[in-house]
């Protein structure tokens, strides 16, 4: 009761920080001109506030840490980051920010609070400011991606500098040293892989004398096992069905009928004890945890982000190899590996903070102009890398270490290979780059790449999959029967997917256009 009492103060506090927000000057930004610009830690520099809702473990940078002098320098602007604290959730305390108007000057947004400030007057058009304040932000992100932002907002106007990312994200992944000690070739279709899995569940892959391997497994909600549901050309994103064009149409995946015979298969996995039977109670840290300690076989997650959890099997099998799977193909449908490259928010402006955003963009430019690009990658030697062999290598992050801002996410083929180059030995290099030349074989950038949260407003339950990952998860596991489906699909359009499905088909006609 507490808890439901806090959040409606908090989205009454929120609408009513809106509203002021929204009866804001339009007056034009004038640079250096905000009160409080001027910065302690470096005379004469103007004063950013920068929130990121994730940044990794660390404290947070003083004005006098070197990375912020150093960055003050070139740009004149002196940053403060900001960031969640522990134990908080990201969304709930960006949205506690606004709702008591201690915004920073820059934000990235998450939890589709970037719509809710569009719609209500508290986000700062940028159409005007970018090519004066960011020419490298402006010139650096395609124009594709620029369309879909403006085809987010009612009005067609730039709120937000999207995240642009040219490189297949996420991978099935597996275990090729198992595949190698059964005396398996990868699997290339839905029946091989149904036959590994059960090599795996069978022939004690890991090799410890327990019957406790894992063949696949997920985590709760259904989510991170996107490769069952890739396999039946269903577009998914970390668990949640996407919009993608189905019988000739952008529909909403998880009420397709590629997603009933998805679940088919995945509730039969569970039957055979070939899908981690504790999936749908597998917390985040719990599933990592059964990953490094050598007990999955096949999983979905990120190449980019695997160095640790690899690290970690080593300790207990000297031999383990990570590769990607090759998506099996199932009989009558198109596998692939769902990608979104463009048109998610990455950081917005709030209109009261307009008199400053001049700055707030400079410092944004800093970190896509190539000119910085060395710095950006390694930061400063002693603070950020160090140099070995003659080779720069980052430091890597301490809870006792002050964070590093970065602000660019702009990802291209070449960028990836350079982050792998920079951050994975010697002898890790070519396996990650082959997982990404496997993924990029399978990946397809979907129809709603981009998509504005703003297609679900008045349907919360709609926007958060509540009403998916329910049957999804009592027909997986045995409370209701797969014909359940039908009735969810029925349940879901009557609870207002037909006028969502209709005003994500009109965004995706503008897009087209």
């Amino acid at each position: 009761m507490k808890r439901r009492l806090t959040q409606k103060i908090v989205l009454l506090s929120l609408s009513f920080a809106l509203l002021l927000m929204a009866g804001c000057s339009s007056s034009t930004p004038n640079a250096g001109s905000s009160e409080g610009a001027k910065g302690e830690g470096n005379s004469g520099a103007a004063k950013v506030k920068v929130f990121k809702s994730h940044t990794g473990i660390g404290t947070m940078p003083t004005p006098d840490d070197p990375h912020v002098k150093y960055v003050a320098e070139k740009t004149g602007v002196q940053y403060e980051l900001i960031t969640t604290p522990p134990g908080s959730e990201p969304s709930e305390y960006l949205n506690l920010m606004i709702a008591s108007d201690d915004l920073p000057d820059i934000l990235r947004p998450i939890g589709g609070v970037e719509q809710t400030l569009i719609q209500q007057g508290g986000a700062l058009p940028l159409d005007e400011l970018l090519p004066e304040y960011a020419p490298n932000v402006w010139k650096s992100i395609p124009q594709e991606a620029w369309d879909i932002v403006r085809s987010a907002s009612p009005d067609g106007k730039i709120y937000y500098v999207p995240k642009v990312f040219l490189v297949p994200e996420r991978a099935p992944l597996i275990r090729k040293d198992w595949l190698d000690k059964v005396g398996l070739e990868m699997p290339k279709t839905g029946d091989e892989y149904v036959e590994m899995l059960k090599v795996f569940r069978d022939k004690d892959p890991n090799g410890n004398g327990k019957a406790d391997e894992l063949p696949t497994s997920g985590r709760e909600f259904g989510r991170w096992m996107d490769h069952l549901f890739a396999m039946y050309g269903v577009a998914m994103w970390e668990g949640y069905p996407e919009w993608d064009i189905y019988d000739g149409k952008i529909q909403y995946a998880g009420t397709t009928d590629n997603m009933r015979d998805a679940i088919k298969f995945i509730r039969m996995l569970y039957e055979e004890k070939l899908l981690d039977n504790e999936t749908f109670l597998n917390k985040g840290e719990v599933w990592q945890a059964k990953i490094n300690n050598n007990l999955v076989g096949s999983w979905y997650h990120l190449p980019a982000s695997i160095r640790d959890r690899y690290n970690a099997m080593l300790t207990q099998a000297p031999d383990a190899y990570v590769a990607a799977m090759p998506l099996p193909k199932v009989e009558g449908y198109e596998a692939f590996v769902t990608q979104k490259s463009m048109g998610e928010p990455e950081w917005m402006i709030p209109t009261t903070k307009q008199e400053n955003a001049p700055n707030a963009l400079k410092l944004l430019d800093f970190f896509y102009n190539s000119e910085n690009e060395e710095f950006v990658r390694f930061g400063l030697e002693g603070e950020q890398h160090e140099v070995k062999d003659g080779r720069k290598v980052i430091i890597p992050h301490a809870d006792n270490k002050p964070l590093a801002l970065g602000m660019k996410n702009l990802t291209t083929v070449d960028d990836m290979n350079k982050r792998i180059e920079e951050t994975y030995p010697d002898d890790q290099q070519q396996m990650v780059k082959d997982m990404f030349i496997v993924s990029t074989a399978d990946a397809r950038q979907i129809a709603g790449d981009g998509l504005p949260a703003s297609v679900y407003e008045g349907y919360p339950d709609l926007q958060s999959h509540k009403l998916f990952q329910e049957v999804l998860t009592k027909i997986v596991i045995g409370d209701l029967p797969l014909e359940a489906y039908d009735d969810y699909v029925k349940k879901w359009n009557s609870a207002g997917g037909e006028v969502v499905t209709q005003r994500v088909q009109e965004w995706y006609e503008k897009v087209k256009k």
